[in-house]
């Protein structure tokens, strides 16, 4: 199924409230995209549904945060399985340092994979899935940082691919690549809602109209408006979004 949803979601940082009421489902195999200003909440949204924001002091998060159905802020959850259900691409590329092979193969080895033809069918495919494979073939030994920055955000996609998640979320996966690479990115995420659900948050007016069936617009914590990609930036109901979509602030 892959459903991700939020039902009356508010969380705080301590007395500050960052995101106030959300009500949210993104349907199997869409891109939905998270837009809206700095400090909106959108990143502090996404990192709900593989609870990242459990590492930041003082947070309390009331609501349900679901995935196909299940609560994942449920005290029973295990986290690191919850993790292994939702692969996560950060804003700028964090190979480690170590072989291109050996990045895909992360984390398989972490989930205690020890059967070698299988760790070795998986990274071939993900790397294939992330468009990656043509170009990286023949030096799977090499290290993952001799990649261009590009290549790199296309290594981190196949490595989150590569534990088969259900739920891919992206925090600005291309604001640090150049056009080409963007664009490359950009396919990719197109080709991957066959099999995946996808959140981006993306900054890029451009890009969220390229590459999203839907648009949440984000201001000060509170969801404004929720609907078709195509209706959000053609036709919004609410003025802020009209605003936003248009240039007029943010």
């Amino acid at each position: 199924m892959n459903k991700a949803e939020a039902i009356d979601v508010n969380l705080y940082y301590k007395d500050f409230q960052a995101l106030k009421n959300i009500n949210f489902s993104a349907e199997p195999n869409s891109v939905t995209a998270l837009i809206g200003p700095s400090g909106c909440g959108k990143s502090t949204f996404l990192r709900l549904f593989n609870r990242m924001n459990d590492l930041i002091e003082g947070v309390r998060i009331e609501g349900q945060v679901l995935l196909d159905g299940e609560n994942v802020h449920q005290k029973n959850i295990q986290v690191d399985a919850l993790r292994k259900k939702v692969g996560m691409v950060f804003q700028k590329p964090n190979p480690f340092p170590k072989s291109i092979f050996e990045n895909v193969a992360y984390g398989l080895r972490v989930d205690g994979i020890k059967d070698k033809h299988l760790i070795e069918e998986r990274v071939i495919k993900s790397l294939k899935q992330s468009a990656l494979w043509d170009e990286v073939k023949d030096k799977l030994k090499k290290s993952a940082l001799e990649l261009s920055g590009g290549q790199q955000q296309r290594l981190c996609i196949a490595r989150a691919l590569a534990i088969e998640p259900s739920l891919i979320l992206m925090d600005e996966p291309a604001s640090a690549l150049d056009p080409i690479s963007t664009a490359k990115i950009e396919e990719l995420i197109y080709e991957l809602k066959k099999e995946y659900t996808i959140i981006i948050v993306t900054h890029n007016m451009q890009q969220a109209g390229r590459v999203s069936d839907n648009t949440a617009f984000f201001y000060m914590g509170e969801l404004i408006e929720y609907d078709t990609t195509k209706k959000i930036f053609t036709n919004p109901e609410n003025f802020r979004t009209q605003n936003y979509v248009t240039g007029r602030f943010g």
